[in-house]
């Protein structure tokens, strides 16, 4: 079979990116390729399962739009189809006076992307979210909240599929070559060949390399960065009864360790920001070649690595040592312990790094010919995901020749 679509990647862009496309265009037969043996089982599947506000973003870009439309289209999934969530709210605190000039333009900039119901807390209101916290003063975000990102995944696909009998999911495939005809474009897994028309990329951690085999000049190199969380033991769970989240460094490209309750009632801690020797390696000592190659060959890593040196150092040290890990951990809550915590599992995120080494800190989504790249989409994009389905959607209207009737 032709298909119409070919989307590759199952993580939750993919997958929205298919149930967008396939809830507009129900005759089109569109295949989904993913090479792993489950969908969402890398970024989507080892994030901190947080369903952003938009507070961070940039008013007016990608990022703050899709981020804030697509928590309102995330939260009506989850009610309708059951997922997994809770809008339990979260709050921003501040430890140091330094830190209050920052924490004032974000409380600015979620006024600017209306936020709804963010306010300005005091450390006494700050204690009646969260009595265990010591703080100078905070903000309190009602609107964030927790969910299931690999159960909302799998129902994107599951919709999806119901609506179209010749639409498929295809597991444990990986797309190794990408062969370009006049009309249409083979895709050569490690198993079949697939053929269709349009190609979508949603690939994360490998976005600059099937790119890259599809004929895209892209100057810029994916560079991961491994995530390691603590978990709170079970004498420690009482001390956090949602999320809290520290003021970022806007020095620093990753929103720092914060507090989550995980909708199983796990309570998380972390994720630490580290360098990562492999793109799909979730152990502190996993090592590719190819990987380790790649990054350290590209400029723009060296460039990132030397403007935040001592980030980067202080992020090494946290990841071997618990203890370290704690003492950050106890500057929001300082009556923690090393009893309060036991490892946890580690995520891996994928920056699309500038030559200048510049975290490219918007959504990233371009077109070569009849493919559509989605090159750069970190956090907030599990939670945007039905957004820049939609918006990818809305975008191929414009450069493949969709129809209705195909």
């Amino acid at each position: 079979m032709t298909y119409d679509i070919a989307i590759i990647g199952g993580g939750i862009v993919g997958a929205a990116t298919f149930y967008k496309m396939q809830s507009k265009y129900p005759t089109l037969k569109i295949v989904l390729i993913e090479k792993m043996d489950i969908l969402a089982d890398h970024q989507t599947g080892h994030n901190s399962g947080v369903i952003h506000s938009g507070l961070y973003y940039k008013p007016g870009s990608l990022k703050a739009k899709n981020c804030i439309e697509g928590r309102h289209e995330l939260v009506a999934f989850a009610k309708e189809h059951g997922i997994p969530h809770d809008i339990c709210g979260k709050v921003v605190v501040a430890t140091d006076p330094a830190e209050l000039p920052h924490m004032e333009k974000i409380f600015q900039t979620g006024i600017e992307n209306q936020i709804e119901g963010i306010k300005k807390l005091t450390p006494e209101e700050v204690k009646e979210h969260e009595p265990f916290v010591e703080s100078i003063g905070g903000i309190w975000v009602p609107v964030t909240g927790i969910i299931d990102f690999r159960a909302a995944t799998a129902k994107m696909v599951e919709l999806a599929l119901a609506l179209n009998p010749q639409s498929k999911l295809v597991l444990s495939q990986e797309v190794l070559s990408i062969e370009k005809g006049e009309k249409t474009s083979k895709l050569i897994t490690n198993k079949e060949t697939f053929e269709a028309e349009y190609l979508v990329f949603c690939a994360g951690l490998q976005a600059d390399r099937l790119a890259k085999k599809d004929g895209v000049d892209l100057k810029e190199r994916v560079v991961g960065f491994r995530g390691d969380y603590y978990e709170l033991t079970e004498q420690g769970k009482h001390k956090i009864k949602n999320l809290i989240y520290p003021v970022p460094n806007p020095d620093f490209p990753f929103l720092g360790v914060h507090f989550t309750r995980m909708t199983d009632g796990e309570i998380e801690c972390g994720p630490n920001a580290v360098f990562t020797f492999k793109r799909e390696g979730y152990g502190k000592t996993d090592f590719s070649f190819r990987d380790t190659w790649d990054a350290l060959t590209y400029g723009g890593t060296w460039k990132l690595f030397f403007k935040n040196m001592s980030f980067g150092i202080n992020e090494y040290r946290r990841a071997f040592s618990k203890r370290l890990f704690l003492k950050t951990l106890q500057r929001m809550v300082p009556s923690l312990t090393m009893e309060d915590i036991k490892p946890g599992r580690a995520g891996v995120r994928a920056l699309l790094l500038r030559q200048d080494g510049d975290t490219r800190d918007d959504f990233r989504i371009e077109y070569h010919g009849k493919s559509i790249h989605v090159l750069n989409a970190p956090s907030p994009a599990a939670t945007a995901s039905l957004a820049i389905g939609g918006y990818i959607t809305t975008e191929a209207e414009k450069h493949f020749n969709l129809s209705k009737e195909a």
